[in-house]
């Protein structure tokens, strides 16, 4: 697919980021206020309050179930919601792809290669500390990086960063995200319905022809995409997957073509009186001309540009906050009285500190020094430490990847999350100390 038959879709990037951003400090405040509610006398509350079983209900057929049984407001939020943010990111990953920061080889070389060592290295640190004990399956843990949180960091800054680092940071997180779709694709399946997975196919299907055969209209994908959810859930295979693949099967190229929309709107121009002075009141022509504008507006916009515009909103003020504020509410003191901690805490917050920094940075050095990538315009070896250090804030995935790894184990998934909290502060702040002092004291020209 050529770029230019594609509308503009690299112009969401800025828009995108802003979304991130703002989300961030969304996320920071709900963080909180989970933080301060567990550990309250509402603490009792607000833990049994994600145990009410959530209905869509026809008749006997519940469509938020899991083999007969209802989901909780826990479940619906960390698997059908989470859907929805998946949705979104494959979204976000298909339009990268296709024009954005992984377009070509060598563009794309830099941020894939520092998010492989970005994964890479917080697994091994976290598999060494753990291995032989009830928190090794918790691998997948410490290696993901939440852009809405790193962005909200990185945005403290203002104008005094170089875009550069905005697209570097955006890059790799994003090829970050794809590596624990694929984590979750492989490894938190459990036994797999081949009646349903042979149905999901059939839906995948109709998708993919809708594509080849031009069908623009985004509900199609959406509801095709709710089908799917719904199959995936009962399959075994985890159902936020089936918000990407059906993400990935959403057209990227528009059903008018904007040389044709911008000849249309000439031709009826014309229809318009030329001075303001003239009546307000428009004739029934001026109206069918208006609205054969709009008309043409929206199919203007590619389906794929146009569903992650509108699922920016929901996803980053409603959905993650959301999630936030139900999986951080870790209650601080153990049965036994003192703070609850443990292996997983130490595993996570070294491989999320440490691991981020160090995997990042080194396979960042690496790909340069031997010549296949070279250094950002605006971009410093003292300024990449902390875009590095902003690689360990791993908060939305991490905690996600949490509760998929100690669903069964409630002692170990607190002291996870715990971990993914301490680690995330830390990273965060001291991103902020090293970017203070690295960053010019004034604004950069791009």
């Amino acid at each position: 697919m050529e770029k230019r038959k594609i509308l503009n879709l690299n112009f969401s990037f800025q828009q995108a980021m802003h979304y991130h951003i703002n989300g961030g400090m969304l996320l920071m405040g709900a963080v909180l206020l989970a933080m301060i509610l567990a550990n309250s006398p509402w603490g009792d509350v607000y833990a049994s309050f994600w145990n009410h079983e959530i209905r869509l209900q026809i008749g006997e057929f519940n469509f938020f179930s899991h083999n007969g049984h209802h989901m909780t407001l826990m479940s619906f939020i960390n698997d059908a919601l989470m859907a929805v943010f998946f949705f979104s990111v494959g979204l976000e990953i298909k339009r990268e792809i296709l024009v954005g920061e992984l377009s070509s080889f060598r563009q794309a070389l830099l941020p894939i290669v520092a998010a492989c060592g970005g994964m890479l290295f917080p697994v091994l640190i976290y598999y060494f500390m753990t291995a032989g004990t009830p928190a090794q399956s918790g691998l997948a843990i410490p290696m993901a990086t939440d852009i809405a949180f790193s962005l909200g960091v990185l945005n403290l800054f203002g104008k005094r960063v170089p875009l550069s680092l905005k697209v570097f940071l955006t890059a790799f997180a994003v090829v970050d995200d794809i590596g624990g779709i694929l984590v979750i694709a492989l490894f938190y399946s459990s036994h797999l319905s081949v009646h349903y997975l042979l149905a999901s196919a059939g839906i995948l299907a109709i998708l993919c022809g809708g594509n080849i055969f031009h069908v623009h209209n985004r509900w199609f994908y959406v509801f095709g995409g709710g089908i799917m959810w719904y199959l995936f859930l009962q399959s075994g295979i985890h159902a936020t997957i089936a918000g990407v693949i059906a993400a990935f099967t959403v057209p990227a190229t528009p059903h008018y073509k904007i040389g044709r929309y911008i000849n249309h709107i000439r031709e009826n121009i014309s229809v318009f009186p030329a001075s303001d002075k003239e009546s307000i009141v428009l004739s029934k022509m001026q109206i069918n001309v208006l609205k054969s504008i709009e008309s043409s507006s929206d199919r203007v916009i590619s389906p794929l540009q146009s569903l992650e515009d509108s699922l920016h909103g929901m996803v980053n003020y409603m959905i993650l906050p959301l999630f936030a504020f139900a999986n951080a509410g870790i209650s601080l003191t153990a049965e036994h009285g003192g703070i609850e901690v443990g292996t997983p805490t130490w595993a996570v917050m070294t491989g999320l500190l440490v691991g981020k920094f160090v995997g990042i940075y080194f396979f960042t050095w690496l790909v340069i020094k031997t010549g296949f990538a070279g250094l950002l315009k605006g971009m410093t070896w003292v300024n990449l430490t902390g875009i590095c250090l902003l690689g360990g804030i791993g908060f939305t995935v991490s905690l996600f990847m949490a509760n998929l790894s100690f669903a069964e184990a409630p002692v170990l998934l607190a002291q996870a999350k715990m971990g993914v909290i301490l680690g995330t502060l830390l990273a965060g702040m001291l991103a902020y100390l090293v970017l203070k002092l690295t960053l010019p004291g004034q604004s950069v020209q791009e």
